[in-house]
């Protein structure tokens, strides 16, 4: 890069804004490894031209901002940054400042460097007091009450000084994160990008109950504090923690250079050992009074670096494209390779992300591709290093799981499976069949699906009628009382009527709300059955898009054997969504603010009963503004368009009339 004062701002300005998606929002933009390059190349420009070097640029401060979410903790030991090195001359530059600056002997210690959200976390008298974020290194976020969640940290410490305060790292392991992007596919959300982000997003939620459901860990690395106690060398100080009963980073003692590098070597090949995820491994001066006199920059200490694993990148042949169905029905490529190895595992499969993905590399079987593993735990195809195929990869037309046609996103580069019977999905569809939303039967959530299915006593929504109590009885998580309540619910949710079994199928674009339009135009379910897309096009709200998706799921026979049996079972096929009178005909309501009377929901049902329309967005076609407390954006547009905003108690004086 042109080292120039337009050049320096302009990137300045971009490692800001990608400080502000790491730090603040736990969404990265791009890759450790990415920013990292960057940010030495800031750093390389500044060494260059000191003139240029601005108070805000992110070399003269640590880490993100405070959140005001949050109650400020000011850190009585900052929690710094560490200097990255990318090479082993680096190591041993490092290796031979500190041999330069001490006459005395010394030797250091090294550690896996843990990608996950730094915290300081306090005991007084044995017991936990407090904990908090990093934040900028001189002030973090107190998340007491989340840490408290966390099952691996210790309430109460073994012999312990009156007062300390230890440094460690929180972290979502590979096992949680697997189960718990299982569980939110299941679900229908979208899963967590990867452990850092989803540790770090879960500390700072505001409800702890949110945080405990996220199964965080948290091991420590050093003691920032302790009273009336002194160490002589961080090795001791390590000791000590496991000792007190805390979980404390595996640790080596190294003597040499090459013991360091050594060190370095050992940690990145065993990475596939450590059940979190590292973005490096750092190397610090074992002797503390020497730290003490060595001291620290303007952002880090003198007396320890951090050496960044580059992403390793190996080529293999391509044998076989396998198609897996996720549990929403999206069809995902995954490459099988020849085995090499990356990253400390023996890699034989990578992800090629999707059908665009595919073709814009041209890869196909028999073709040489590079293979990236920059400390994700997928493996990715970056291009193909030598084409042995003709064209690239086309993806079936054909669910391979069950036979279903499949259909492209209309927005997006997701190819899915239509099956309402697809095995690939079974888990995800009862579940979403059972949501409130849908047939809402109380005590039916993914846990109890998921104890259902091992037993084999289901394997599509609608055999859950066949269910019995005796048989539920006997399943992990359930009892008789259980049992006996789980199937009267079932019993009760036959009759909620046309709109929510609209919902419960799961056919696209067909939600709670749109559910309920066509449940208005039609009256049973056969009459919508026997829809052509011109008649169902013809209904305001329902686009071709929507129609077509419609017609299709009819058509399908995996659709018309779950409505058999649904029918068998007894289930309601009529709709109860009747229009009471037209009182709100040709008029669109939007809601803003927390409602007290009704659920949001709720009020929506009766606007559309009273044959009007909720919207999301004011505009000049609004008719009224229902407001509840604390109201957005949506009330001041409507002040300035001169719409009428309505209380609830005006709202119910209107449906009571």
């Amino acid at each position: 890069m042109e080292h120039t004062i337009e050049a320096y701002n302009a990137l300045v300005e971009k490692l800001l804004a990608l400080s502000v998606a790491y730090y603040d929002n736990d969404a990265p933009l791009v890759s450790d490894f990415e920013y990292d390059r960057m940010n030495n190349e800031l750093k390389r420009m500044e060494a260059d031209h000191p003139e240029w070097i601005r108070p805000d640029s992110p070399t003269q401060h640590v880490g993100g901002h405070v959140s005001e979410a949050f109650a400020p903790v000011a850190h009585e030991v900052p929690l710094e940054s560490l200097q990255d090195v990318f090479s082993f001359e680096e190591v041993a530059a490092f290796v031979e400042k500190m041999d330069t600056a001490m006459e005395a002997a010394h030797d250091y210690v090294a550690e896996p460097k843990i990608d996950g959200l730094s915290v300081a976390v306090e005991y007084r008298d044995g017991r936990f007091y407090r904990g908090a974020t990093r934040g900028n290194g001189e002030v973090g976020e107190d998340v007491t009450e989340n840490l408290r969640t966390i099952r691996s940290l210790p309430k109460t410490l073994k012999k312990a000084p009156p007062r300390i305060i230890v440094r460690g790292e929180v972290y979502m392991s590979h096992d949680t994160f697997r189960t718990i992007n299982a569980r939110r596919e299941m679900e229908g959300q979208p899963p967590l990008a990867n452990p850092r982000n989803a540790a770090a997003g879960s500390l700072r939620q505001q409800d702890p109950a949110v945080c405990a459901q996220r199964m965080l860990d948290v091991i420590f690395f050093n003691i920032q504090l302790a009273e009336g106690v002194s160490y002589s060398d961080h090795f001791e100080t390590l000791e000590a923690m496991a000792a007190m009963g805390l979980p404390v980073v595996a640790h080596t003692l190294c003597k040499t250079p090459g013991d360091c590098t050594g060190a370095i070597e050992a940690i990145g090949e065993g990475r596939e050992g450590y059940p979190f995820d590292i973005d490096g491994a750092v190397i610090k001066l074992n002797d503390l009074a020497q730290r003490a006199a060595l001291g620290s920059t303007a952002k880090y200490p003198r007396w320890a670096v951090a050496y960044k694993y580059p992403p390793e990148k190996k080529p293999s042949r391509v044998v076989d494209i396998l198609i897996q169905v996720g549990r929403t029905g999206v069809l995902t490529p995954k490459a099988v390779i020849e085995p090499i190895r990356l990253a400390g595992t023996t890699v034989t499969n990578a992800t090629l992300h999707n059908q665009d993905f595919i073709e814009n590399l041209g890869v196909n079987v028999g073709d040489t591709v590079l293979v990236q593993k920059a400390g994700e735990i997928i493996p990715e195809v970056l291009e193909v290093v030598k084409k042995q195929s003709e064209g690239a990869f086309r993806f079936p037309a054909a669910c391979p799981a069950c036979g279903a046609p499949v259909v492209r996103d209309e927005d997006g580069a997701a190819i899915r499976c239509t099956g309402a019977e697809c095995p690939a999905q079974r888990l995800r569809n009862i579940v979403h069949f059972a949501s409130k939303d849908a047939m809402d039967i109380d005590g039916l959530g993914p846990a109890v699906v998921e104890s259902l299915d091992k037993a084999g006593l289901i394997r599509t929504p609608a055999e859950l009628y066949s269910l019995d109590a005796k048989s539920v009885a006997a399943v992990d998580r359930m009892g008789k009382k259980s049992a006996e309540n789980l199937i009267a619910n079932l019993e009760e949710s036959k009759s909620r009527g046309l709109a929510r079994l609209l919902c419960a199928f799961g056919i696209r674009q067909v939600g709670s709300k749109a559910a309920r339009v066509l449940a208005r135009h039609f009256a049973t379910l056969d009459e919508l059955m026997n829809a052509t897309e011109e008649q169902l096009t013809a209904i305001e709200d329902v686009g071709p898009v929507t129609a077509k998706y419609i017609v299709d799921w009819f058509d399908s026979p995996q659709s018309l054997h779950q409505i058999r049996l649904l029918r068998e079972a007894g289930v309601s096929f009529a709709s109860t969504e009747v229009i009471a009178d037209d009182r709100f005909a040709g008029k669109t309501f939007v809601l803003t603010g927390a409602l007290e009377r009704f659920t949001r929901s709720e009020a929506e049902q009766i606007i559309e009963r009273f044959g009007g329309k909720a919207s999301g967005s004011v505009s000049k076609k609004t008719s009224y503004v229902l407001a509840g407390a604390n109201p957005g954006s949506k009330l001041t547009k409507a002040e300035s368009l001169g719409i009428p905003v309505i209380t609830e108690e005006d709202f119910a004086r209107l449906i009571e009339e």
